[in-house]
């Protein structure tokens, strides 16, 4: 049975000079970038390497990126310490953030009693940019945290439109760019945003790294206390092979950009046909021309068949991820569906399909073939 992994908004699969790259450095440069001898020297040379080459990746400064476990580490430590140490009275966010901003935003309503506006969305997951200005114009110190690409549906936020509104308001602007980084351009010297967050395993390297840009002199505080790596900002020793296959993987992932995207794009296209010949009645959650790799469709199955489909999947090898379908035996919608499907949508099976270079045409036969059965 051949298997089929059609969940790359979930991780991704390493690239294979990515291992080659970390084995090399687990082998051979092991040394604390922290000590003073040769060793030590050689893993501070890697790590301030790795460093610039992503940093040249999104056009900042090495001195702005700073290395975290990944994404949920970093998006908590921006926004915590924006309230503790920046003096923010007020995060303007939305319902269909990640769980790691949404979160971390309602632990500091809580803990500080913040204002936490919502903007509204349009029916297909947009942001509605003009109650976003409406929000705005009220002076208060105010940090906006707006996801790039939405991880479920794919909904894309035009980053340079936020930062340009936020920059005349006198906002801050946090984006998580967790599933956009190393597969859409992103240029820091044309985009006025404070704050942005990467995971590795999103862009085919390793768990437990990531990094966050952080804009100079930005008066962020520490979440972490220890040591002096990372500016004083992150403390603890450096993952130095890690750090190194994310540069790497990284890298890669920009130099193939364009074939990548062409190719997975053309693999998205080859699905929406397949579903309009067999499934005719799938309609799309959020908007059709979403980001190139998600696709969130609602299937035209009895509500009976929601609660098993993963199960069925899965059997047959296939690995996608639930919309508002049950889990465990627990029926727990997706918090982003609810907020733009309808209740008797939301009973229905939805799954979201993300896509990779690794993927074929074959693999979504086997899929649509898999949903036929159901």
């Amino acid at each position: 049975m051949k298997k089929v992994y059609l969940d790359n908004a979930s991780t991704t699969a390493f690239r294979p000079e990515v291992i080659q790259e970390m084995t090399s450095v687990m082998q051979e440069d092991y040394g604390n970038p922290s000590s003073t001898h040769s060793f030590g020297r050689t893993s501070k040379n890697i790590l301030e390497t790795s460093r610039k080459s992503i940093a040249k990746q999104i056009n900042a400064t090495a001195q702005e990126i700073i290395f975290t476990s990944g994404g949920t580490e970093a998006n908590n430590w921006i926004l915590r310490s924006a309230v503790e140490d920046l003096k923010i009275k007020r995060i303007i966010t939305s319902k269909i953030e990640h769980h790691a901003v949404l979160h971390t935003v309602l632990a500091l309503e809580s803990d500080y009693q913040i204002q936490v506006d919502y903007v509204k969305l349009k029916q297909n997951g947009e942001v509605d940019i003009n109650h976003l200005v409406e929000l705005l114009s009220e002076d208060i110190p105010t940090l906006v945290s707006l996801m790039h690409v939405n991880n479920e549906i794919g909904t894309v936020l035009d980053l340079e439109k936020v930062g340009r509104l936020c920059k005349q308001y006198k906002a801050l602007f946090h984006s998580d760019t967790v599933q956009s980084i190393g597969k859409t351009e992103i240029d820091l010297q044309k985009t006025d945003v404070d704050f942005i967050v990467a995971s590795a395993h999103k862009f085919h390297g390793p768990k437990g790294i990531g990094f966050a840009f952080i804009i100079r002199n930005s008066g962020l505080q520490p979440l972490l206390f220890g040591g002096e790596q990372e500016k004083g900002l992150r403390a603890g020793t450096e993952s130095i092979h890690n750090i190194a296959g994310m540069a790497k993987a990284l890298e890669l992932s920009y130099e193939n950009l364009e074939d990548e995207r062409k190719h997975i794009l053309d693999l998205k296209n080859y699905f929406v046909n397949q579903l309009k010949s067999n499934f005719p009645e799938f309609k799309i959650n959020g908007r059709s021309d979403g980001f190139y790799n998600i696709i969130n469709v609602l299937l035209p199955f009895s509500e009976d068949k929601t609660s098993m489909i993963l199960f069925n999947l899965d059997m047959k090898g296939i690995a996608v991820s639930r919309g508002s379908a049950c889990q465990s035996g627990s029926i727990k919608p997706s918090h982003v569906l609810l907020e733009i499907l309808s209740d008797d949508e939301i009973r229905k099976p939805s799954l979201r399909i993300s896509f990779s270079h690794f993927n074929s045409e074959e693999d979504i036969d086997i899929l649509v073939e898999a949903l036929k059965g159901i």
